[in-house]
């Protein structure tokens, strides 16, 4: 932050700017935020220069560079340009801090807690991409914007989330919304379902329009970009004790010295720090492949499932098409019956021959018989309209089968996929397992030169205890011969 500090006490005017930036619209619509490599670069709009040549060549040249003064500088206040800059800054910092957050918590090596200033610098973007276009609601007290309530809705798209909504309202220490969404975040990171909820509210912009405007944040690309980043942080371990923290008054200021580059800074050691990255990565390629296995198996069942229920509804629909068939030659009977009852009348009422009881049990017959034949066509008609509607639930259920088998398929491939990448991490892993074996030899082989330079040292040791015994005899001997002599 060297380079946005000026040297005098005296403030100027970018000061003025960065920290209006800071604690007003941290949304850094004063800046543009682009990425050098892994690094962070800031630019203040206001920087830009739009200054003409202070000697220009003709005249229509000055007016035309005035023109596109005046243009660049209604482009820049223009409410879509500056929501889409915003987007974009908040996007670039969400993807530095999830990067950042990723790379030191391997490198770190264990589980974290609320005092890491990679994660509260990753919560603090993330409730700011959540801010982001935020409808005010109007109370008593005045404006107030928060983002608990689309939070709220995660629990009606995903069921698991109930338990994290339910764990937040019973907190004690929590007083404001903007305290609850902080902690709702928490505990979805423990959970490690932050992406996947992240993704069912991304999804039902429907349900979002309630909370935010058209050009916010989530309900743009960046939101599912920014969603799909959080699919990393599923590597990290988090442990948070919310009990005790002051959710609800802290500030939260994104610091930009943890991204910008510096020039002395190194890369570390490679060598366990490289194979604590491949591990993580193989553990969680594993993971993502169980998960991936699970929901094949349940595409699966639920084709069994609809192709038993299809061959059911064909088995229905043959036994409806016999039935139908057994009322039209029932039908067909009763019309020749009756035809031959209203002839043998007939026949009956020109030869005079039947008395007035013969007739009036033949038109009660006759009556009877048309009101059978009234209540078969209706049995017929409504068999027709099943056999329309199983036909068209057929239909449906072809095409359902249709859709799943085609998701099954570019699951497999996936599952395909992620196991050539299984293997070739084993491919490392046994690499770097060959050189831990190397060294392990190399280790017992100096332990065995050590074990033998110590057994020389104990016989140079014991000889030199010889020598001395001996030169204790020879001194002994020698005192003796003086006394002798003497």
């Amino acid at each position: 932050m060297s380079a946005l500090t000026p040297q005098s006490d005296m403030p100027t005017p970018t000061t003025d700017k960065i920290t209006q930036a800071a604690m007003e619209t941290i949304y850094l619509c004063k800046f543009r935020v682009s990425m050098d490599g892994e690094w962070l670069c800031l630019r203040e709009l206001d920087d830009i220069s739009l200054t003409p040549d202070p000697e220009p060549t003709h005249e229509d040249s000055w007016e035309d560079l005035t023109d596109v003064v005046e243009q660049l500088r209604d482009d820049t206040e223009d409410p879509n340009y500056l929501m889409a800059n915003e987007r974009m800054n908040l996007m670039n910092m969400a993807k530095l801090s999830i990067k950042g957050l990723i790379e030191s918590a391997l490198n770190l090596g264990r589980t974290l807690d609320s005092d890491y200033a990679p994660l509260q610098q990753f919560f603090v973007v993330m409730e700011h991409c959540l801010k982001h276009g935020l409808k005010a609601k109007k109370t008593f007290l005045g404006q107030n914007k928060s983002f608990w309530g689309p939070l709220e809705l995660v629990e009606k798209l995903v069921p698991e989330a109930a338990e994290i909504t339910a764990s937040v309202k019973d907190l004690p220490g929590l007083k404001t919304p903007v305290g609850r969404g902080r902690a709702w975040l928490r505990l979805a990171l423990m959970q490690k379902k932050l992406s996947e909820y992240m993704k069912a509210l991304i999804n039902r912009k429907d349900l979002l329009s309630e909370f935010y405007e058209p050009n916010a944040l989530m309900m743009e690309e960046e939101g599912a970009i920014i969603a799909g980043l959080l699919v990393g942080l599923n590597v990290i371990d988090a442990n948070f004790c919310m009990k005790g923290e002051d959710l609800d008054s802290q500030v939260g200021v994104i610091d930009f010295s943890m991204y910008l580059k510096d020039g002395n800074s190194t890369k570390g050691s490679e060598g366990d720090g490289q194979i604590t990255a491949i591990l993580d990565q193989k553990n969680y390629v594993e993971e993502l492949n169980r998960h991936l296995s699970a929901t094949v198996n349940n595409l699966q069942a639920k084709v069994d499932a609809l192709e038993k229920s299809n061959t059911k509804l064909t088995e229905e629909l043959a036994v409806a098409n016999n039935r139908i068939i057994t009322l039209q030659e029932e039908m067909e009977r009763i019309k020749e019956e009756s035809s031959y009852i209203l002839e043998s009348n007939r026949k009956v009422a020109k030869d005079r021959t039947a008395d007035g009881q013969a007739l009036t049990e033949a038109r009660k017959q006759l009556k009877e018989e048309t009101q059978l034949r009234l209540d078969v066509e209706k049995e017929l008609e409504a068999q027709i309209g099943m056999r329309q509607e199983m036909e068209l639930a057929m239909k449906m259920l072809e095409k359902d089968v249709c859709e799943k088998q085609d998701a099954l398929v570019a699951l497999r491939q996936q599952l395909d996929d992620l196991r050539a990448l299984k293997h070739e991490l084993s491919f490392k892993l046994q690499s770097s397992d060959m050189g831990v074996k190397q060294k392990s030899e190399l280790n017992s082989r100096l332990e065995e030169k050590t074990n033998q330079m110590a057994a020389t040292i104990k016989q140079l040791e014991q000889s030199e205890k010889d020598l001395v015994k001996q030169a204790k005899t020879l001194n002994s001997a020698a005192n003796k011969l003086i006394q002798k002599h003497h």
